[in-house]
């Protein structure tokens, strides 16, 4: 193949897979309404299972579902004709994927499913075949074309069956009014669980790591501040301690700039005036977005009564992997 093949091959096989899924709208109709009502109402968990390619396809709705609050487990047919069975309950939903709608060892497991009065879904092309008729909803999977030339290697037909796995879990997760607090929960780890989870308080510089001045203080004890605590700013207070403004390398640079004549001024001459600031219940992902908005690098983190009680870096907060990539 030449180049220019390769990349109208290439170009080919994603706009099929395009189509499959695009046409896939076709199908959420009533009987996908009913299955969402089946599941949602159901008080057990959902059961997939598939040969081959369908199973694969199974386990990763099966993983879509759990992590966004629906219990999914996977059930392998071939296992589940010696012993498995016993991991299906009564009041489970199962989900049978066969792109025909006749596949052996599916149709086994199908007429053992049956007699345990469990809620059949079925995801598969044919409406007509054994699998179509004989479970309770019918999900159309079907597509026009697969993208494999000799209409062997499933690769449409496996999209848009995850395409439908998708629709059923991201459905399910706002009928069930999952939060991102939800998820939070179920991804503990990583930058995912991080960005989710991880609150100002928990990271925030505290105690005498603060660099805090006075209204009164002078320019050199300021420098002096802002160099020893290393942040680039310092916060600065009225005698009560409640923050005034804030004064960072920048505001420095740029009175010099202006002046030489700087050894009569003050903190409360060269300082911004309300500085942004952030209670420390906040999410740190939350700080991190409002410190891009604003263009700014660091955030004072204020209590009850405006008095700074930590302060959070920009660079800090992205080295903690919180930013969405």
């Amino acid at each position: 193949m030449t180049t220019e093949e390769i990349i109208l091959k290439g170009k080919e096989v994603i706009r099929i897979e395009a189509d499959a899924v695009a046409n896939l709208s076709e199908s959420i109709n009533g009987d996908f309404v009913k299955a969402i009502e089946v599941i949602y109402h159901s008080k057990g968990r959902v059961v997939f299972t598939g040969m081959g390619k369908s199973g694969l396809i199974a386990r990763k709705i099966v993983a879509t579902l759990n992590s966004t609050g629906t219990p999914a487990i996977y059930l392998h047919p071939t296992d589940a004709l010696h012993g498995d069975l016993g991991m299906v309950r009564k009041e489970d939903v199962v989900v049978l994927i066969s792109k025909s709608g006749s596949t052996e060892e599916i149709l086994n497991l199908l007429s053992m499913l049956k007699r345990l009065n469990v809620t059949l879904i079925a995801m598969t092309e044919e409406k007509t075949s054994k699998l179509g008729t004989q479970c309770d909803i019918f999900l159309n999977i079907s597509v026009k074309e697969e993208a494999c030339p000799y209409d062997l290697a499933p690769t449409a037909s496996t999209t848009a069956t995850l395409a439908m796995g998708d629709a059923l879990s991201i459905t399910l997760l706002q009928k069930k009014g999952f939060t991102a607090e939800d998820f939070a929960y179920l991804h503990p780890g990583g930058s995912l669980g991080k960005r989710l989870s991880l609150e100002i308080k928990e990271i925030m510089i505290t105690g005498e790591r603060i660099p805090i001045v006075n209204e009164s203080t002078s320019i050199k004890d300021v420098i002096l501040e802002i160099t020893s605590k290393r942040l680039g700013t310092t916060c600065v207070v009225n005698n009560n301690g409640d923050l005034t403004g804030i004064i960072t390398d920048g505001d420095l640079r740029r009175l010099l700039e202006k002046t030489l004549e700087i050894k009569s001024l003050t903190a409360k001459d060269i300082m911004s005036h309300n500085p942004k600031v952030m209670s420390a219940n906040y999410l740190a992902s939350f700080a991190l977005q409002q410190m891009e908005n604003f263009k700014i690098t660091t955030l004072v983190i204020t209590g009850d009564e405006n008095k700074p009680i930590g302060i959070v870096h920009l660079h800090d907060l992205i080295n903690l992997g919180l930013r969405q990539r």
